[in-house]
Formats: structure tokens, C-alpha cells, sequence
């Protein structure tokens, strides 16, 4: 009975030609891959005081020498949406006595003295601005009517610096600030013809209100390589601006 069924089978066995191994894999044709630039590194959260000073910080004025001194044209800004985050990682409050300087260190303490009333206030660095040609400073609505400016518009202010978390003249994370464009067109254009230049950089655009912006980080937020680009750019549109990050 058993050897009937194995003859059976091995003569209904299809036979089968040798089956073909399939061909060696060839290598694809494809050309190398673009250098990868790494994402920029975040910036950590450098915290300020809820309303921006606290009275630690008005004593440390009255009893210690500024370190800088600079003047200029100063205004006012407010958020254009709620919640918005202050460079410095804090969402942005019109009443906390903070302003917006593009190059002293974020949690910088500051007196601000308007030059044309007499009137002071102190107040920290938590953003970056003002992004207009001939201003210095951006004060929330609270620090400009503590100073005098928020009705004027713009006043001649002193910035007397007293305090900063980091070095001022050393060190530090820098970019370049290109803008502001009316066209979204301009700034894409703008980024295309800054990542040829400067391949090893990270360039980004970006809406900002009304407007576009374009913004290079040179590899490590190098200073000295930021404020070079800032020198040699030559714009159809828009301004070149040397911004700390940190």
C-alpha cells in the first residue's frame, strides 16, 4: 500500500526546467547626494523677570557704573497676535518693561533715558528689533510710556547698559537679517541665490506681518562671518541687518 502511493506520485511529478538564477543586482546610477547642512542649533530659553525688572535689579542700577552706553532712535511695538514668543523664548506681554535690541545679549538690564524729556525707566532685553533703518530700540507699550516715548512715536533715547547674562563683546550666536520684502517671491529669490553663495550656511524665509523675511546663519553662528556678509550683501530690496541670537 505504501510503495503504490510512492510510485504514483513519482510519475505525475511535472518536470520543471532548472529555474534561472535572477540577475546580480547592479548598482544605481545615482548622483551623490547633496551636502546635508545640519539643522541650526536652538537657542536655549533665557528667562526674564515676569515684568521684565524686579527691584533687585533697580537696586543693582543705583549702586553700580554702566558698562555701555549707546544713542539712538527708539520706538514702541506690540504683539501682532497673542501668545507670540519673544526671541528670549517667553511669550511677549505689553506690560512687562522688556524692549528689542538687535545685538545686546538677550536678559540684558538696560536704563533707558529719553533724551528729550528726562523721563528713565529700566527694563531687560528679551527681543529682536527693530528691524528699521536709524532705530535702536523697541520697547513694549509699558517701557515706552514709562520713558515717554509711547505718544511721540519715536524719541532720542540713551541706553545705558548695566548687566547681561553673557558677554557682550565676546562669543555669541549671530545671523543676518535680510528684509523686510513685499514680496514672497523676492525672498524665496533672495534665499535660492544666498544658499548658492554660502553653501555651508542655513538659510531660511519667513512671513513676518505684512511682509517677508530672510534670515542667514552662518555654520556655528559665527560672528565674524555674519558681520562679513552683512558688509558685502548688495540688495535690490530690503536691508541687511547683524542680529545676536543668544
Amino acid at each position: 500500500m505504501v510503495i503504490g502511493v510512492s510510485g504514483c506520485h513519482h510519475r505525475n511529478q511535472a518536470q520543471l526546467p532548472p529555474q534561472a538564477l535572477p540577475p546580480p543586482e547592479q548598482p544605481m546610477n545615482t548622483p551623490p547626494a547633496e551636502a546635508q547642512i545640519p539643522p541650526p542649533a536652538r537657542i536655549p530659553i533665557t528667562p526674564v523677570p515676569p515684568g521684565g525688572v524686579t527691584a533687585e535689579d533697580l537696586d543693582y542700577i543705583a549702586t553700580h557704573q554702566p558698562i555701555l552706553t549707546q544713542v539712538g532712535y527708539a520706538t514702541w511695538y506690540t504683539a501682532p497676535y497673542r501668545g507670540r514668543r519673544a526671541a528670549n523664548g517667553q511669550i511677549f506681554s505689553d506690560s512687562a518693561m522688556t524692549a528689542a535690541h538687535r545685538t545686546l545679549p538677550l536678559g540684558a538690564l538696560i536704563l533707558v533715558t529719553n533724551l528729550e524729556t528726562g523721563q528713565s525707566a529700566a527694563m531687560r532685553i528679551n527681543d529682536r528689533g527693530p528691524f528699521v533703518e536709524d532705530r535702536v530700540l523697541d520697547m513694549t507699550i509699558a517701557s515706552a510710556k514709562a520713558t515717554g516715548v509711547y505718544r511721540a512715536g519715536t524719541a532720542r533715547v540713551r541706553i545705558d547698559v548695566y548687566e547681561t547674562p553673557k558677554s557682550i563683546n565676546t562669543g555669541g550666536r549671530w545671523c543676518v537679517q535680510i528684509g523686510a520684502f513685499h514680496s514672497e517671491r523676492e525672498a524665496i529669490r533672495l534665499k535660492q541665490q544666498l544658499l548658492r553663495t554660502y553653501a555651508d550656511s542655513n538659510v531660511i524665509e519667513f512671513p513676518g506681518e505684512n511682509s517677508y523675511w530672510v534670515r542667514i546663519r552662518p555654520e556655528g553662528d559665527n560672528r565674524q562671518m555674519a558681520e562679513y556678509i552683512t558688509r558685502h550683501l548688495r540688495l535690490n530690496e530690503g536691508a541687511a541687518y547683524l542680529t545676536r541670537l543668544d
